[in-house]
């Protein structure tokens, strides 16, 4: 069974920086995939951005040049670098990954969250 744990949410000021973390264990071969999204409050869940196991990124528009998607292969774990942020960038921030576990099967899960909020 794989499990994913994140970390890295808080408080932070308009202007800094935070990094999340998304960390799999388990029995885990390689990492296809890895994807943030948020959900702020009232509002639906939306892709912030992704990763796939080729190098690619896609970022949502609102925050293409100040958030950054990256992995540690040998970890197993996913980061999302964020700067600049800034108030509409709150919310609870999730990943979701998809892990090789064996020869032609994978799996797909969801981390906890863990909140981001950002003062003005």
């Amino acid at each position: 069974q794989v499990q994913l744990v994140e970390s890295g949410g808080g408080l932070v000021q308009a202007g800094g920086s935070l990094t999340l973390s998304c960390a799999a264990s388990g029995r885990i071969l390689s990492i296809n995939s890895i994807e943030w999204y948020r959900q702020a409050p009232g509002k639906q869940r939306e892709l912030v951005a992704g990763l796939s196991s080729d190098g690619d990124t896609d970022y949502a528009h609102s925050v293409k040049g100040r958030f950054t998607i990256s992995a540690d292969n040998a970890k197993n774990t996913g980061y999302l670098q964020m700067n600049s942020l800034k108030p509409e960038d709150t919310g609870l921030y999730s990943c979701n990954v998809e892990v090789v576990i064996g020869p032609e099967e994978t799996w797909n899960g969801w981390g906890q969250g863990t909140q981001v909020t950002v003062s003005s």
